[in-house]
């Protein structure tokens, strides 16, 4: 039987397998950005694809902490409405679907 990696969200402090949870990442050069691959190199926080562990991290400062760094501005207003919509979209719907304009932190 094969085992996934568990992480850990920084909101509600669940344990859920790696692929469940959706990480975002402070890279080397301190760009904060979602990373969809999981992959990214840099420093990794974790959150359930739950608008209200997003809006909880966002809330208490759980990224920031985590990241080791603060997060932009932008980035912080495209969670708080990928966390509002989460909360009232379809279930099933992807990460992408909720966060509106460009990639998050590509700009």
């Amino acid at each position: 039987m094969r085992t996934y990696p568990t992480r850990t969200c920084v909101a509600c402090r669940t344990s859920r397998q790696k692929r469940e949870l959706v990480r975002l990442v402070r890279q080397p050069d301190g760009a904060v950005l979602l990373d969809d691959s999981g992959r990214l190199a840099g420093r990794g926080a974790y959150l359930c694809a739950d608008g209200s562990c997003w809006q909880t991290a966002i809330a208490r400062g759980a990224l920031q902490r985590a990241l080791g760094t603060p997060l932009p501005a932008d980035l912080r207003v495209r969670l708080e409405a990928g966390a509002r919509s989460m909360t009232t979209a379809r279930a099933g719907a992807t990460i992408d679907e909720h966060i509106e304009g460009d990639p998050i932190g590509t700009k």
